[in-house]
Order: C-alpha cells, then structure tokens, then sequence
C-alpha cells in the first residue's frame, strides 16, 4: 500500500511539471478533443451510453490489450475507429512518454537532494 501511495504521489508531481511545459499541454488538448470526439461519435452512431463510449474511446488509445467486450457494428464506425485508433495512439504515446520522463526527472531530483543533504550532513 505504502508503494502505491509513493507511486501516486510520483505520478501527481509528474502530472504537475507536465503541465507547465507548453508541449504537453498541447498534446493533452488534442487528446482531450480526440477522446471527446470519439466519445461522441459511439454514443451517436452506436448508441451506447455515455461511460460505455468514453471507456471505450479511452481504452482502445491506451497501448495494452484491454478487452472492453464493446465493439463498432457499422461498417462506417469501423473505418472510423481505425483512423482514430492511428491518430489517437500516437498522441496517447506521446503524452504517456512525456509524463514518464516528468516522473523520472522528479524522481531523479529527489536522490540529488538526498545526496547534497548527506554530503552537508559529512
């Protein structure tokens, strides 16, 4: 438990330093407006419910092979899912990769601290 909550707290400062960049913040303003938009395109053209389409517009970007049991039926959400699928995973990459390097940085900042206060400490 107490790993995770080190984690989350990585991950939040991380969260933190990306969006000062301006880089990342234009990434995560495209993704936003492509998971919206894919979110609206499912609840539209298949009818599924709100948090069915945003968990499926969220999921299928995200590069692991979560089974959702939710699937296009029309030929045209098809072609659709598969250029989103192309534009949006390559954007959801980015940001993820971004976010990682803002945790390790932080991370890396942290051992310099400590190892500054040991040398002060000597």
């Amino acid at each position: 438990m107490l790993s995770f909550i080190l984690s989350a707290k990585r991950l939040l400062i991380g969260l933190w330093r990306s969006f000062k960049r301006p880089q990342f913040l234009s990434l995560f303003t495209t993704l936003f407006l492509i998971i919206l938009s894919g979110t609206l395109f499912y609840k539209g053209t298949e009818g599924w419910y709100w948090l069915d389409a945003l968990y499926f517009a969220v999921v299928s970007l995200i590069p692991t092979g979560v089974e959702t049991g939710l699937y296009p039926a029309s030929d045209f959400s098809k072609i659709f899912t598969m250029i989103y699928l192309i534009v949006g995973t390559g954007v959801m990459f980015i940001m993820l990769l971004m976010l990682g390097r803002s945790v390790v940085d932080y991370s890396i900042d942290e051992e310099q601290k400590e190892q500054i206060k040991k040398r002060l400490q000597n």
